[in-house]
């Protein structure tokens, strides 16, 4: 019974290593990739917490060949690492959130990662199909949960901050029983924080943790562009955020780092502290950090196609945790809003006042997205955004606060961002 289970946020690990990048999407060839050479060195280097999806293309297959070998079985058991996949995405046009199918894709997970259980089950990319499709999904997979237990924790994973947090209002309202998890990916970056506006009202639905994923926006936020694989140019991005990226990626060159590196250290250091508010008490990867008033830590989900995108990652995670225990501020003081972040930082990034000018770049392009899903959908959840989730085409304006542009437009961002403080933050 849901009333009898351990809470999901005192088992989740706090770091999951992402397997989006094992598709032709990201890669030309997925089957290329150390991806083996990969899963072990994340274990070492103290990841517990595995991502994946049967949409992933052969991700899942990669993952469970890695997970089994001799090397990893012989020095962790099942229960030291955690594996979270998905249901309902089959392939970029098509879905199926029935029942049957629900079942038929759990087994088949099952299968392809060599594992008697699934720790979290998400409904993968809910915006695609309706609230009825993604409660019936969800009222399958308690089921399974219940009857067989080859399925530990249930949550959504999605783009469009307003609908999961609908989604997940709506199924509390429904069922009495919260979502454990929800996942959201490319709307905590250094270009788009809105996660963190939605934080109160998945915490109003009593969602037990929420998930940053993709910090690098699903590689929008690199030095040399969007990945490009197999598959051609996936990304969804509008030409002007994308030119506002390059400019950015200019400038961090001119100061000697890439665009990547700023974007994980900043999503990675400041979600794990306004993402506690749902986030993770679990042992199970956790570093050795002291945060004033919650011994929570917020979870994120970080994606490589590399052993050397992994270790430099995980070189930034080691200096976000050594940084924390160093400092006494860190350890005395609770910062609330992205923003106090980037001011009191710890980083150069944030001494140096870096963070703020690569903002100032973005400018317009600050907290905006792109629609999901594209229009050539014809169905879905299909529902308007409210405030805290804007979505604007090249031709529409949206001022950054510091920005020189024009007064009027300043006191419309200041405005905005006034009435999208999330009420956990307001007290």
């Amino acid at each position: 019974m849901p009333g009898s289970r351990t809470r999901l946020s005192k088992v989740i690990p706090p770091l999951f290593c992402g397997t989006a990048t094992f598709t032709s999407q990201y890669n030309l060839d997925p089957f290329a990739l150390p991806t083996t050479q990969i899963v072990h060195r994340a274990l070492q280097s103290g990841i517990r917490g595995f991502d994946t999806s049967p949409y992933y293309g052969p991700a899942e297959e990669l993952l469970g060949r890695a997970l089994d070998t001799a090397e990893i079985r012989e020095q962790y058991a099942r229960t030291d690492y955690f594996l979270a996949t998905k249901v309902g995405r089959i392939a970029s046009q098509k879905f199926d959130y029935s029942p049957a199918w629900v079942r038929f894709s759990i087994e088949k997970s099952l299968e392809r990662l060599k594992t008697e259980y699934i720790d979290l089950v998400y409904c993968h990319d809910v915006e695609f199909v309706t609230p009825q499709e993604v409660l019936a999904a969800v009222t399958e997979l308690r089921k399974i949960r219940n009857q067989t237990g080859t399925v530990r924790y249930i949550g959504i994973s999605g783009y469009p901050l307003h609908v999961l947090c609908e989604l997940a209002e709506m199924i509390f309202r429904e069922t009495g029983e919260p979502l454990d998890a929800v996942m959201s990916y490319a709307n905590f970056t250094l270009q788009n924080t809105t996660l963190a506006r939605g934080l109160g009202v998945f915490h109003d639905a009593q969602v037990d943790v929420v998930l940053n994923a993709s910090p690098l926006g699903m590689g929008l936020l690199r030095q040399n562009g969007v990945p490009v694989g197999a598959q051609g140019d996936f990304h969804p991005a509008p030409n002007g955020l994308r030119e506002a990226c390059r400019q950015a990626a200019d400038f961090c060159d001119e100061h000697e780092t890439t665009l990547e590196a700023m974007a994980i250290r900043f999503a990675l250091e400041i979600w794990l502290q306004i993402g506690r508010l749902c986030g993770s008490t679990a042992e199970m990867g956790r570093p050795a950090m002291k945060i004033k008033g919650s011994n929570r830590l917020g979870v994120s989900v970080i994606g490589v196609s590399t052993v050397d995108e992994l270790e430099q990652t995980m070189k930034v995670w080691q200096e976000i945790v050594d940084e924390f225990n160093g400092a006494r501020a860190w350890q005395n003081h609770t910062f609330f809003t992205p923003h106090s972040y980037m001011e009191n930082g710890l980083s150069r990034f944030s001494t140096q006042g870096l963070y703020q000018s690569v903002r100032k770049i973005f400018g317009r392009w600050i907290d905006v997205g792109w629609p999901s899903p594209g229009p050539e959908f014809t169905t879905g959840y299909n529902k308007s955004a409210p405030a805290f989730q804007q979505t604007l085409s090249d031709d529409d304006v949206f001022v950054d606060q510091g920005s020189d542009d024009s007064s009027e437009g300043q006191d419309e961002a200041e405005e905005a961002q006034a009435t999208n403080t999330p009420r956990w933050l307001l007290g």
